[in-house]
């Protein structure tokens, strides 16, 4: 036998053997720790993928899970009677919330079946779909579907904004904190809550949110009576509202809703027969006339509603602290109900009575124009309504006052204008224009005890745009003899000691280089009470009341506590008493100031709205109307008194006086009281009453300032609009009179002197009796006799003095007046006369001793120059003339 081999042999398998073994043990060993690492890497990526996930769910927004709701919803105005009157939107924001009781049962089915077939099953996310959206996103299948569950699109919605990331990474992000919050939401929400908000809050096109305001939008009806085929219409808008959008997208969105029907078929909701009758529904035309209906009836805010949303936005800064940005973010997006003071049936009356063209006699047209042209040169110029002024002026036309008296005579003056401005190679590549008619007009209306305006007219004529000029509010134009009121009577009688009988001396009245005059022809009536220049708005009264009684300083702190805030540092002049400021006053705050005399003397700001509620119902803003007294009662009720006899028809006592100067304005079988102002140049007109019940200011004028000449309406028919509007308003309604407070008394007094009377003489005024019952503040009867009605002898024949001569004599009573009055007034013809002139001594003998030498045998004592012609002179009339 060959050992040798054999062991060599052995060797060798041993060898190889032992090879194989390490060889193993090595590989073992390689994928021993082949697969440790790739387990130790595996555990690695998922700690590092759990911390990832981890970390963006521990950063997802930290909102409370039962609060996902819908927000920026539309704001809601409601009248005085609960009415809604206006609704305010804007971009994004005209979202209304619906119920889930007010939801079909075919809508929720539709939205159900479409976007979310196991709505009612997951809790929240549906992995079935998210395996199936994944699926198509690696094939390529756009018809998979996605992935969001109804609840993940309520997130996306109400937490995420809408889901606008732009890369992948950020939609990975927001996907897995909405899947977690998907979770928790459907753990703290119910089923019903979350179809309901999300129903509430998705976007249906048109500026539509939510489905109540899409039901309404395109097929003008509650939600709750949505037919089967339109509720299908209505679930087939959200996945694309531009591109499903049932007006402009009517083909894409009939699609659509086919397969929405389908699917509610196929999964039980409908039967067979009701999907094949909602198709047959000819829904879109229907949509189409709605559409058509919207478009036209489109109209913008009322007047009330304009100023509401000044008084708003007002009322956030001041009591809230927002800025201007919040404020108008929260008025149109924060699904406020906002309860005003607007009386629905006394708005109408107003609106009714301003837009009468029969209570007006003139129709004219003011424009506003806008022209630009592009010359040959490449040039542009602009042109506006000034230049066709211009272009009449330089053609001679210097009666052009800016108004037509037709449409088409606007038109035909355009053309003419146009005609001789274009050149050759000139090209028109902008043109507007805008009429308004002429006069204007505006009105308030308000409750005097509340405060609260119950109805406003910004302007006559068709409005055509929201938040556009307010002539009620926004406008500031001269009031006229209203401002005696307020400036000059109410403090001289509430703070300087006068009375309603306190007289001044009307005559020529001159301060500084300004003179000024009275509005009537019937000349200077002389000594007149404030009762007077209230009932007969006597412009001299008034300013010298305020110059000799009051001080324009005092004039003016009134004036601001009546809650006119137009006055300026230049206003503290004489013409302060009639109106003559330099801004102007709005009729708001006009009227505003004569409510606070109709509520006896306590201001109350005019306000608009009485509550806000914020979209979950509580009061956001209670609105109190700022309040203070600004007059004693005893004085509102004397200025009431005595603007209730300016609406009296009666003539001031004179030979030849004016007449009262509202009594066009009174109201049938109601007590009214209230003062009327025209501007000197007839530009502007005004009426501002009072009745137990309401305060009514009206303005009237031309917006450019034209002179209210017979041409353009008059200076008269805005008193008989007011008493229009307020009978209407009043009818139905008792008259309680204006009661008389306690710290009122009366006393007869002299009307020429606001004194006490004195019995034979201010009786035998020679104009009748001047001797009248006048009511008084409490302590303020006069306790002085009249001194300005003097009893004198005169000769019977001359009825002049008498000299010594005049065989018979008799009394009369004459006027005293004042030193160093001059023009001939209405007192001044009844002053004391000089002496007879008729009989002398060629006539009659004189007495032993009389001065025989004296020219004409009159005693020297009473020659010219001498006598009791001025009573409050240093000559006495001797006792025997008496």
């Amino acid at each position: 036998m060959n050992y040798g081999k054999q062991s060599t042999e052995k060797k060798i398998r041993s060898a190889n053997s032992k090879a194989r073994k390490y060889t193993t043990k090595v590989f073992l060993a390689f994928f021993k720790s082949l697969f440790v690492l790739c387990l130790f890497g595996s555990i690695v990526a998922a700690s590092v993928g759990f911390g990832m996930v981890k970390g963006i769910i521990d950063n997802a927004p930290d909102v409370d899970i039962a609060t996902i709701v819908p927000n920026e919803y539309a704001t809601t105005v409601y009248d005085s009677a609960g009415n809604v009157t206006e609704t305010l939107v804007t971009a994004g924001s005209n979202r209304e919330e619906a119920s889930y009781d007010e939801l079909p049962k075919n809508l929720v089915n539709a939205f159900v079946s479409y976007e979310d077939s196991r709505f009612w099953d997951h809790n929240g996310i549906d992995l079935r779909s998210i395996l199936r959206a994944v699926r198509g996103v690696l094939t390529g299948d756009s018809s998979a579907g996605g992935g969001s569950t109804i609840t993940q699109q309520l997130i996306k919605n109400s937490v995420f904004g809408g889901g606008m990331e732009k890369s992948f990474g950020e939609r990975l992000e927001r996907k897995l904190q909405e899947w977690y919050l998907a979770v928790k939401l459907d753990e703290a929400m119910s089923k019903e809550q979350i179809i309901t908000n999300y129903l509430n809050t998705i976007n249906l096109g048109n500026n539509s949110l939510g489905v109540k305001v899409a039901a309404r939008r395109y097929f003008n009806k509650n939600i709750s009576d949505l037919t089967l085929s339109e509720c299908a219409v209505l679930a087939g808008i959200t996945q694309n509202p531009s591109k499903f959008n049932p007006i402009t997208g009517q083909k894409a969105n009939s699609d659509k809703q086919k397969v929405i029907l389908q699917y509610m078929h196929d999964q039980g909701y409908i039967t067979k027969q009701e999907e094949d009758e909602a198709l047959s529904e000819d829904v879109y035309s229907r949509i189409q006339n709605v559409d058509t209906v919207t478009k036209e009836t489109s109209t913008p805010y009322s007047y009330f509603t304009d100023e509401l949303v000044e008084q708003v936005k007002k009322a956030m800064k001041d009591q809230l602290g927002y800025t201007d940005t919040q404020a108008h973010n929260m008025l149109y997006s924060g699904g406020l109900s906002i309860y005003t003071t607007q009386d629905p049936n006394i708005q109408t009356i107003v609106d009714e009575e301003i837009n009468n063209p029969e209570n007006y006699s003139a129709a004219r047209y003011s424009i506003e124009y806008r022209l630009s042209v592009t010359h040959k040169d490449g040039t542009t110029t602009h042109y506006s309504e000034e230049n066709i002024k211009r272009y009449h002026k330089e053609n001679g036309d210097t009666g052009f006052d800016g108004l037509y008296n037709t449409e088409e005579a606007v038109q035909a003056d355009i053309d003419g204008y146009k005609a001789y401005l274009l050149k050759d190679g000139d090209t028109i590549i902008g043109e507007s224009l805008h009429k308004t008619l002429q006069p204007q007009a505006s009105f308030v209306l308000m409750d005097q005890k509340s405060g609260e305006v119950k109805a406003i007219s910004g302007g006559r004529g068709q409005k055509t745009a929201s938040l556009t000029l307010n002539r009620a509010s926004n406008t500031y134009r001269q009031p006229g003899s209203t401002f005696k009121i307020l400036t000059a009577f109410a403090p001289a009688m509430d703070t300087c000691g006068a009375t309603l009988g306190s007289v001044y001396y009307d005559s020529v009245y001159t301060v500084g280089n300004k003179t000024f005059s009275n509005w009537y022809s019937s000349g200077y009536q002389g000594y007149s009470s404030i009762r007077d220049g209230i009932i007969y708005s006597m412009n001299i009264v008034a300013v010298r009341c305020l110059m000799e009684t009051v001080t324009p300083q005092l004039g003016v702190e009134y004036a601001k506590n009546f809650g006119i805030s137009s006055l300026t540092d230049t206003d503290y002049n004489p013409a302060l008493a009639l109106g003559g400021i330099t801004t102007g006053v709005s009729n708001l705050e006009l009227t505003g100031a004569f409510a606070t005399v109709a509520n006896g003397g306590v201001y109350k700001k005019p306000i608009f709205f009485t509550r806000i509620l914020d979209h979950d119902g509580k009061v956001l803003i209670d609105n109190t109307p700022e309040t203070h007294r600004v007059l004693k009662d005893s004085t509102a009720f004397l200025l009431t008194d005595a603007m209730a006899g300016s609406m009296e028809s009666s003539r001031k006592f004179s030979s030849s006086g004016p007449s009262s100067t509202s009594a066009s304005a009174r109201i049938p079988g109601m007590s009214g009281a209230g003062k009327s102002g025209t501007t000197s140049a007839n530009n502007d007109i005004w009426f501002v009453g009072y009745t137990p019940y309401y305060t009514a200011g009206i303005w009237a004028g031309c917006d450019d300032n034209q002179k209210l000449t017979k041409q353009n309406g008059g200076t008269s028919f805005h008193k008989p609009i007011w008493r229009k509007i307020m009978t209407r308003v009043h009818e139905g309604l008792s008259d309680p009179g204006f009661p008389v407070p306690d710290s009122i008394e009366t006393a007869q007094i002299c009307r020429k002197s606001g004194k006490l009377a004195v019995s034979g003489v201010c009786n035998n005024d020679p104009r009748g009796n001047a001797v009248y019952t006048e009511y008084f503040a409490k302590g303020t009867v006069p306790t002085d006799v009249c001194n300005n009605h003097v009893r004198a002898t005169v000769c019977s024949v001359s009825h002049r003095l008498p000299t010594p001569y005049c065989p018979e004599r008799t009394t009369a009573i004459f006027m005293a007046i004042p030193a160093g009055e001059e023009g001939a007034t209405d007192d001044s013809k009844y002053a004391m006369p000089g002496y007879c002139t008729i009989h002398s001594a060629n006539s009659i003998i004189l007495p032993p001793g009389d001065n025989s030498d004296s020219p004409n045998g009159i005693p020297q004592q009473y020659g010219p120059g001498h006598g009791p012609q001025n009573p409050g002179g240093p000559t006495q009339i001797p006792p025997w003339s008496y």
